[in-house]
């Protein structure tokens, strides 16, 4: 998958491809990256990016020209990949947005600074714009490599574990369920008895009763979204009974 990112601050990105599950699947060749930076494409002296906004008001906004320069640049290098601006005003990203995503195997992320980007920009070059949730950062530097790093993990072959991506939360429109690694008991706590037995389906059954507990607690709005059949009802129903005793 070829990542390509419209930024300022390249040193800030490109370090996301250096490390960890992204940095493997780059040794293997499953991703690359490349930036833009739109300094490159200024025609004036001073290599200005901004400019105060019309109708007053703090900050400064980012130039139309230079940022059109760079996304060209990066459309010619990586045909047929969407314009993705990181902003707080897009969608709320989710699971199944990355993994739509990374299926078709190219992406270009536009990152803002400053009090944003001239609107007429957006309207003429942005193809979708994406929000990590509703707060704001300083730029989308760091909403591109969270967006890297996620997509990375989707594809084949980028995880040890050919299961690893399908059990992580949101895979199925559930939180994950928890683990449990050495010692078998510390501070007094142990690990749950099931996950000794050895009895695999056991576990798998657990581990569903987990998941779908665990996103009750702690995200009910997704079990919202989703219509559980009756057997994942009697285990939910199993799990709330039993957290209401304690």
């Amino acid at each position: 998958m070829r990542f390509d990112v419209v930024t300022l601050f390249p040193g800030l990105v490109e370090p996301v491809i250096e490390h960890g599950v992204v940095g493997r699947a780059a040794e293997q060749g499953l991703v690359e990256l490349h930036c833009w930076n739109p300094r490159d494409y200024t025609r004036d002296r001073h290599r200005s990016v901004d400019d105060r906004p019309y109708g007053g008001g703090p900050g400064m906004i980012m130039l139309i020209e230079p940022l059109e320069a760079a996304i060209g640049a990066a459309r010619a290098a990586n045909p047929g990949a969407p314009v993705i601006y990181l902003s707080p005003q897009g969608r709320r990203l989710t699971q199944q947005m990355l993994a739509d995503r990374a299926q078709q195997g190219a992406a270009i992320f536009l990152c803002g600074r400053y009090e944003g980007i001239d609107e007429r920009l957006i309207e003429a070059e942005v193809d979708d714009e994406w929000s990590l949730g509703d707060y704001v950062i300083s730029g989308g530097e760091l909403a591109a490599m969270v967006c890297i790093d996620a997509m990375t993990r989707l594809l084949p072959g980028a995880l040890g574990h050919g299961e690893s991506a399908a059990r992580d939360s949101f895979s199925d429109g559930l939180l994950d369920c928890p683990h449990y690694t050495r010692p078998e008991e510390y501070a007094g706590r142990p690990v749950p008895r099931v996950l000794l037995n050895g009895n695999h389906r056991q576990i798998e059954v657990w581990r569903e009763q987990q998941a779908l507990g665990r996103t009750w607690l702690r995200r009910p709005d997704l079990l919202e979204q989703r219509e559980l059949d009756a057997r994942q009802q009697a285990l939910l129903d199993e799990f709330i009974a039993a957290t209401r005793k304690r």
